[in-house]
């Protein structure tokens, strides 16, 4: 048992006796730790360092004393976590300088090896091992450090230059005094290498994916009014896992330019070799028609027009909803200005606060509602501040009884106008609620929101209020605006649905579209069909219900029949088995329609359904692939309810914004190291303009 040096007087009961000897410590730890009573039946070993106690040895019942040991003190300085010193030095036992770095000995392992299974040893050799301490290795690596901040940096959108502030230098040298202080140049050098290295591995992702991608576009301003294109890329990979990355942040010097948006388009196809591999494209800010005109030319040069370019361009739902609710509270605003200044007057004092609350109990209002101030730049604050407000109006209607001063109180045309916004604010609350929940919300669900946002709307159309019919109006504009450019494309993500079909949408148009449903539906279904003809024009995996081994042909019954199998009048029997093989997969939708729906349950995965049904549907499960890929809804949970323009963070700079921007998300994302199957890329070179980063 190895116990410490621990220093106290012995007195001698004779003279002639000499003082026992103190035993000496037989482990070098010691030199770390510092043994301290806690109380009379317990001791603990205290680190030199970072003061941390461990246990040593405490006193059982039967009075004996039980010691801990040392093999849990050996493990907190191999760990180098508070900074001792983490080298025990085997070869200089006792001797020699206290903190060189030791390595592990092979030969302290093979004896123990050898022993364990039997082998003999001499005796005094083994005394002398008996005693050798594990190895610790843990080295100060400033090239690790340097690696760590960039991506806190990265991670926590934090300035670069934060680390030549005095502040970050001092605490990091009370940390580590051998880190020396690292500068501006460095730190971004080290930013630039980590985004270098995060998009080999995205480059192999994209490589490896089997079907198109699809892109959505979102504008930021900056301070000094130039915008920047965020490129996002939507896709399912080849394990059928449906992935969205950011891929690039584009420059546009004057953002409000027709060319803007097909200019940022146009690098992020280049840098990622997409050119004939783009699906759709869907915005998620407004754009005016001779943008869009452009944008749409643009892309059709180098990619196929599929379904006549209705799919290439649309309008992220989010931003539909968001409109509409711009409407409501532009038309609105002189109410909610008024509810505003009453919340104001009450809970910017503690005074009229009490008196409101003993109203309230006056009056018995029920439940639990509380006052509410709004935040200006998120509408559904406002929202909640006008319900609050609805449900207290009782109050607001009594409070100039007790305070003589309050003159603010609305009338019953006032409450009337807040319940009608409530009310229709709700159904955009809701819907936009689920945006905020899931990151990527099937189609499904947006499908039965906007059917549902636009039925209401078209009722609410009908009414003779002339204070609804003026914020009404605008907000059917917009909903059917969005029903004709994006409706095919949330229609045939809902009939690749197994559960629903073509069912539902011939269900939601009967009651959306009355007598002229049928025709919807059949734009529907055409659009399905000849987007299914196209994919039937791109090359099929090997299926067993489709493809034939020609491989394993029997060469020698080929010989003893006299020659080629063509040659006995099959060619024509050839030809005939292509084209009904070819008949049969453009079946595949028919098919798939006229089976029964498969079952509504919430665990049910779409995406995993699809991919077991590879070899039934080879064509229909690729274009399923591909259009269950196309971003509905790309607005991200904390812009969803957002009233002012998107604006960059003070941070930001314009040399480093892709690198730190996209690493950021690449680094959430959690991208594997090596991808299987794939060779290694190299990585791109800094020339190309979309990467250029300069000091």
């Amino acid at each position: 048992m190895e116990i410490p040096e621990e220093k106290y007087e012995l007195t001698p009961v004779d003279k002639n006796v000499k003082p026992a000897r103190r035993r000496k410590t037989k482990s070098r730890v010691w030199n770390y730790f510092t043994v301290e009573s806690v109380s009379s039946e317990c001791k603990r070993a205290f680190c030199n360092t970072c003061r941390r106690s461990f246990a040593y040895s405490t006193v059982q019942e039967n009075g004996s004393t039980k010691v801990a040991g040392t093999s849990h003190l050996k493990r907190h300085l191999e760990k180098g976590t508070c900074g001792a010193t983490t080298g025990l030095d085997n070869n200089n036992e006792g001797d020699g300088d206290q903190t060189t770095p030791f390595t592990p000995s092979t030969r302290t392992r093979r004896t123990k090896a050898n022993s364990a299974s039997g082998a003999s040893t001499g005796v005094s050799e083994s005394r002398k091992r008996r005693y050798r301490s594990p190895a610790y290795t843990a080295v100060f690596n400033p090239d690790i450090c340097r690696h760590d901040i960039a991506r806190m940096i990265i991670m926590h959108d934090y300035p670069l230059d934060m680390v030549e502030h005095p502040g970050f230098q001092s605490f990091v040298q009370s940390l580590q005094p051998q880190f020396g202080a690292v500068s501006f140049k460095t730190i971004h050098g080290e930013c630039v290498a980590s985004y270098l290295s995060e998009k080999q591995k995205v480059t192999r992702l994209i490589d490896a994916m089997p079907g198109r991608v699809c892109l959505s576009l979102d504008m930021y301003m900056s301070r000094n009014s130039v915008g920047y294109v965020f490129i996002t890329g939507h896709f399912t990979d080849s394990n059928w896992k449906t992935q969205k990355l950011i891929l690039n942040v584009v420059l546009e010097p004057y953002p409000d330019s027709h060319n803007a948006l097909s200019h940022a388009v146009a690098c992020c196809l280049s840098d990622w070799r997409l050119e004939s591999r783009l699906f759709s494209l869907t915005l998620n800010h407004p754009v005016p028609e001779a943008g869009l005109e452009n944008l749409r030319s643009h892309l059709c040069v180098k990619n196929p027009l599929i379904l006549n370019g209705q799919l290439l361009l649309g309008q992220c739902i989010s931003q539909t909803f968001t409109a509409m609710v711009n409407d409501m509270l532009s038309a609105g605003r002189d109410i909610i200005k008024k509810i505003r200044d009453n919340m104001k007057y009450v809970t910017t004092s503690q005074n009229h606060v009490d008196i409101f609350v003993d109203l309230k109990r006056q009056l018995q209002v029920p439940g639990e509602v509380r006052l509410f101030l709004d935040d200006q730049s998120q509408w559904n604050t406002t929202y909640q501040m006008l319900v609050s407000a609805s449900d207290l109006k009782e109050v607001f209607s009594c409070l100039d009884n007790v305070i003589p001063e309050y003159k603010l109180a609305p009338n019953m045309e006032d409450w009337k106008q807040v319940e009608s916004i409530c009310t229709y604010l709700k159904s955009l609350s809701d819907a936009m609620n689920l945006l905020v929940s899931s990151p990527c919300p099937p189609a499904i669900t947006l499908f039965q929101e906007a059917f549902s946002i636009h039925a209401k709307i078209a009722c609410a159309a009908t009414s003779g209020d002339p204070f609804v019919c003026s914020f009404i109006k605008p907000m059917q504009d917009k909903i059917e605006k969005y029903w004709k450019e994006c409706g095919l494309v949330l229609a045939i993500s809902v009939v690749m649905d197994p559960r629903f079909k073509m069912k539902l949408v011939e269900f939601s148009f009967s009651k959306l579209f009355g007598e002229e449903s049928p025709l919807y539906v059949k734009m529907v279904d055409d659009g399905l069909h000849e987007l299914f003809d196209e994919y039937l024009t791109l090359p099929l995996p090997p299926s067993p219900a489709y493809s034939v081994d020609h491989g394993n042909v029997d060469r020698a019954d080929e010989q003893n029949q006299g020659g080629n199998l063509s040659e006995y009048g099959l060619a024509d029997f050839d030809m005939y088995i292509m084209e009904t093989t070819s008949h049969q997969l453009k079946s595949e939708m028919d098919q798939y329609l006229d089976e029964n729906l498969e079952g509504r349950s919430s665990n049910f995965d779409l995406l995993e359904w699809w991919k077991q049904k590879r070899s039934k549907y080879p064509t229909l499960s690729k274009m399923a692939r591909d259009i269950l890929s196309i971003p509905v809804s790309t607005a991200s949970p904390e812009l969803v309810y957002s009233t002012r323009p998107r604006e960059l963070s003070p941070h930001a700079r314009s040399e480093t914004l892709e690198a730190l921007v996209c690493t950021k998300d690449w680094l959430q994302h959690g991208l594997p190291e090596d991808f299987a199957g794939l060779d290694s890329l190299v990585v791109s070179d800094l020339s190309n303009p979309a990467l250029k980063m300069e000091f």
